[in-house]
């Protein structure tokens, strides 16, 4: 057994930022399930929002994130993070981050839908990347911080693992496999904080690493947490469509500085910039909107895809701002200087999670969530441009400085019983494993998506259960392996995401269903507990 002040799940924006808090004072693990850098983090291109221009202020940044949200967002989190931004942007930047300035000094501020004042610092079009290097290289020089890679969290370790039961509600860390010796290893902590991230691999077609399973929030479901609106999947308006790169996201920044959205060749009516017809603020309406918006041509018109273009802008304008996007459009024979850019929508980001305080506390005392795989009550129904990396560092930190603050309180992890592989046996079919994947990423796609039925989420919801029965059946007779635990994961995920959305009575933000068009006047969120 391997014991740690704090275990944390996941090594990206919110898993480091907290491991950089913490150690301080204790020592941390922090498991990745692939590389390091493989998560969401390493892959934001917009940036971080916070209001630091002349004339911005938190209400105006709160409002905002209010309206994005459609009235779900809990104003209490959405003042408590956008209020700790600009510190959030001064830590990163004493960390070490090159974010862009103007040739005044002062640092380049963005736009992007849905803000109402430019107030998104960036690196380039490759923040993420950034961040993440950042995060990193203070991690691996702090001495109180282990780095492991290639663990993949199977449970959260509860009471009925413990070797002698005290009849309490406690974390107490985690199995995990270890991908190099094949084996099952239990790692016991005073404190474990999630920080795995979303579930964007749900999907068919989706922005998210390989790696966003939903581990987390499956973890935190089986041991007793309550999850919320898991029903308010937000689909990016703009990934590339192209038949050999999947997942390559065209930033929201585009269209902030420009970008406009038009009919393609083959369309009745080419070339014809259909966002005004939908919203008055046209391509810098939030995403939901903008959306269903290119999801509302697509089907009317028979289309695979719509044009994203800037090539109206000067050429050194867009490769100054885009360079990371122009570099990759141009390996694929797109010169976005010169014409549009082929563009879909494509899941892009979990609004709902396990459900968390101010603190970054969940139900189960122990247990933590930051970033994604959380719900704090930040986004509400639709979460708003360049607010997501920003909750990793406030939620991050927060969490660090309630462990710390009450680290007294925190029992020593009791002895906890040992992996059990001696009841399993090895399986052959991995090819069904990788059948059910995929099984579920195309239901999903197509009865879970940006718009939904009654009748289509009836039958997402029948899938679910047959799959959730052969996959409880090769979890309980055969080895793990890592795709059989994200399979499993997914599959609590779906169900959790099918559920909510089919007890939401009303299209709001991210849910829009024909059944129910109309948005009810009080905003409540959806709960859901074991």
């Amino acid at each position: 057994m391997n014991d740690h002040d704090v275990l944390i799940i996941g090594s990206g924006a919110a898993g480091l930022t907290a491991a950089i808090t913490l150690a301080e004072t204790h020592k941390v693990l922090v498991m990745a399930k692939g590389a390091l850098s493989g998560g969401s983090t390493a892959w934001a291109q917009g940036g971080i929002a916070a209001v630091l221009e002349p004339g911005d202020t938190f209400d105006s940044h709160i409002e905002d994130t209010m309206v994005a949200g459609a009235g779900l967002n809990r104003r209490e989190t959405v003042e408590f993070v956008v209020e700790n931004a600009p510190e959030a942007i001064g830590r990163l930047i004493r960390l070490g981050v090159p974010f862009t300035h103007e040739d005044d000094g002062d640092l380049h501020l963005t736009r992007e839908g849905g803000h109402s004042h430019r107030r998104i610092v960036h690196v380039d079009d490759a923040t993420g990347w950034a961040v993440q290097e950042a995060l990193e290289r203070a991690a691996e020089a702090n001495p109180n911080i282990t780095l492991v890679p290639d663990m993949v969290a199977i449970d959260l370790i509860i009471d009925r693992h413990v070797a002698s039961p005290r009849g309490e509600d406690h974390v107490w860390g985690a199995y995990a496999f270890n991908k190099a010796t094949g084996h099952v290893e239990a790692h016991t902590a005073r404190a474990t904080i999630l920080a795995t991230g979303g579930a964007g691999r749900t999907y068919l077609f989706s922005t998210a690493p390989r790696g966003a399973t939903g581990d987390g929030i499956a973890m935190a479901w089986r041991a007793g947490c309550r999850v919320s609106n898991m029903e308010f999947m937000q689909f990016h308006p703009t990934c590339l469509y192209n038949l050999e790169v999947k997942n390559f996201l065209i930033t929201e920044a585009v269209r902030g500085e420009g970008g406009q959205l038009k009919l393609p060749g083959d369309a009745p009516d080419p070339g014809y910039r259909f966002m005004p017809d939908f919203d008055e603020r046209a391509e810098l309406a939030p995403r939901d909107v903008v959306a269903r918006a290119i999801d509302h041509e697509i089907k009317r018109l028979g289309l695979d895809y719509v044009h994203l273009d800037i090539s109206h802008r000067e050429p050194e304008f867009v490769k100054e701002h885009f360079p990371n996007i122009h570099e990759k459009l141009l390996g694929l024979g797109i010169d976005m200087t010169k014409g549009p850019i082929p563009v879909v929508p494509a899941q892009h980001y979990t609004c709902g999670g396990v459900l968390i305080d101010l603190d970054g506390r969940t139900d189960l005392p122990g247990l933590y969530a930051a970033g994604e795989v959380s719900e704090s009550g930040l986004h509400g129904a639709n979460r708003l441009a360049s607010n997501s990396l920003l909750e990793c560092f406030v939620f991050g930190e927060a969490a660090a400085r309630h462990i710390a603050a009450h680290w007294d309180e925190l029992p020593a992890p009791p002895e906890v019983q040992p992996w059990d592989e001696s009841r399993v046996t090895d399986s052959d079919e991995e090819v069904v494993v990788q059948h059910n994947w995929r099984e579920i990423r195309r239901f999903m796609w197509d009865y879970v998506g940006i718009v939904r039925t009654t009748k289509r989420l009836q039958r997402a919801q029948h899938r679910v259960e047959l799959l959730r029965s052969e996959v409880d059946e090769y979890y309980g007779n055969f080895r793990v392996t890592p795709d059989l635990i994200e399979l499993r994961n997914l599959i609590e995920v779906a169900a959790l995401i099918v559920e909510s959305a089919l007890s939401r009575h009303e299209s709001r933000g991210l849910h829009f269903t024909t059944d129910f068009p109309d948005t009810l006047p009080a905003a409540e969120d959806t709960v859901l507990a074991p």
